[in-house]
């Protein structure tokens, strides 16, 4: 956080540049973003170095997860802002003869962003962009598990930006209490459920409005008539894409048990050609690592509670949580009870469940929250809509994984214990907008002057005709 200035000092700051936010046209925020996606440009390079920094992720990785999104955020918003603004002209219904109605999108405000440290570029300044084409005044708070990745975004938006329009704050969980008990008129918060409960809590404080992308245990359903291969190859890149640190990778593997032997190794097969260097993870240039050794005892010790409640280590190799390295693992026969299939992962390591008929498949997805997202695999109609029909989650893809996210004309977020709200494209503008209904009357008679006082017979009588239309 800025050492000289306090948290409301700095949201008294971004509070005074709302009235000139409300009242500038659509080109302003164009050049904004327009020098926000001339920086990403000139400093890639920088963006490889610091991801690699926390998260060992090779640079084509950050080009595809992390860099990409931004740049297609903003493209999408250059390209469609003045679109996006025009007030909206609305049907008039026949009751209200003689009025005009639109809708007249408008800033919400100041607005904290708050991002988590799995894709910790995008998933900042994505929603900043959102934001930006608005017309609102940002702070940022980044992940603090990140810290090369925080440092680079706090040096971008003090190179690009006036410091009443986007502010970095950097810190722990003292300054993220300390913004979040702030009256900010919009929250958008990206991480883990219990965090999101929290955050939650202090927006409701000041009634703030909030988007919360949260994550849960997103199931991928392999069903019999699936194409093992390619189930398998994308699975495996959904997946282990990032050392399985991704918010809508698959969580858990249901498949058809005709199959499940065939998919299992198929998985493990292409898995290795997808990720290692000749049989060798731990040199390969594709395969990324676990964020800091806290989180790597996590998801070590979910393994050994899965295995001493039975489950069967179906793949797995060495590890060093001094490096943060972990080998795939895949394990079969999980119990259910277990904490690998109650807590989400977020790790390389994915439980592959058989099951006997699709509607036990179902029911397991049904017993759980409401995922993020929920893969299907299979050349069924039928059975793609049932599964869609009968279950629930903030998102769906069809024979391939984790690619709805970049599909900027789908509205990305989820329901429930995995999110509120969504965002991306124009779906991520409506998110920092206040959709303001306008109606405009015409002088003298109106059709509603009909049902005036004082009531008589004659208004009765119109009254009456008048609800035998509905």
């Amino acid at each position: 956080m800025n050492p000289t200035l306090s948290p409301q000092e700095i949201f008294a700051n971004c509070e005074r540049a709302v009235p000139a936010l409300r009242r500038e046209p659509a080109s302003e925020r164009k050049k904004r973003l327009n020098s926000l996606r001339r920086w990403i440009h000139d400093h890639r390079s920088d963006i490889h170095e610091a991801v690699f920094a926390d998260l060992g992720k090779p640079p084509l990785e950050t080009d595809a997860t992390e860099i990409f999104h931004v740049l297609n955020e903003i493209k999408v918003a250059v390209r469609s802002l003045r679109e996006w603004s025009e007030p909206k002209q609305m049907p008039t219904p026949f009751y209200m003869a003689g009025t005009q109605a639109w809708i007249q999108c408008e800033p919400k405000g100041v607005c904290l962003i708050t991002a988590t440290w799995n894709y910790p570029f995008s998933l900042a300044v994505g929603p900043m962009v959102s934001a930006l084409a608005a017309g609102n005044s940002i702070i940022l708070k980044p992940a603090e598990a990140t810290p090369s990745v925080s440092a680079l975004i706090k040096r971008m938006c003090s190179e690009i930006f006036d410091p009443s329009i986007a502010t970095t704050c950097e810190g722990g969980v003292e300054v993220s209490q300390a913004l979040l008990a702030l009256p900010f008129n919009h929250i958008f918060f990206t991480g883990s459920t219990g965090v999101g409960k929290i955050v939650m809590k202090a927006a409701a404080e000041h009634l703030s409005s909030v988007t919360l992308e949260l994550g849960g245990k997103s199931p991928a359903i392999i069903c019999g008539s699936a194409n093992i291969n390619d189930a398998a190859e994308r699975i495996a890149v959904g997946k282990f894409v990032n050392n399985g640190q991704t918010c809508i990778a698959p969580d858990y593997i249901l498949v058809d048990e005709k199959i499940a032997d065939d998919f299992v190794r198929t998985l493990i097969s292409k898995t290795g050609k997808l990720f290692s260097a000749e049989g060798d993870f731990q040199t390969s240039p594709s395969y990324g690592r676990i964020v800091h050794t806290a989180h790597f005892a996590r998801v070590r010790n979910l393994i050994l509670d899965a295995v001493d409640a039975g489950a069967t280590i179906g793949w797995q190799g060495p590890y060093d949580q001094r490096s943060r390295f972990m080998h795939p693992v895949i394990l079969t026969h999980v119990p259910p009870g277990c904490r690998l299939m109650q807590e989400e992962i977020f790790g390389p390591v994915l439980p592959v469940i058989s099951y006997h008929d699709l509607r036990d498949a179902i029911r397991i997805v049904n017993e759980k929250p409401k995922a993020l997202a929920l893969y299907v695999f299979t050349s069924s109609e039928k059975v793609r809509d049932q599964v869609l029909r009968e279950t629930s989650s903030g998102t769906a893809c069809i024979n391939d994984c984790a690619i709805q996210f970049l599909h900027h004309n789908l509205p990305f977020g989820g329901i429930n214990s995995s999110g509120i709200g969504k965002s991306h494209g124009h779906f991520g503008f409506l998110a920092f907008s206040n959709q303001k209904a306008v109606l405009k009357q015409k002088k003298g008679f109106t059709s509603v002057k009909l049902f005036y006082p004082p009531y008589t017979s004659r208004s009765r009588r119109i009254m009456d005709w008048f609800l035998r239309l509905f």
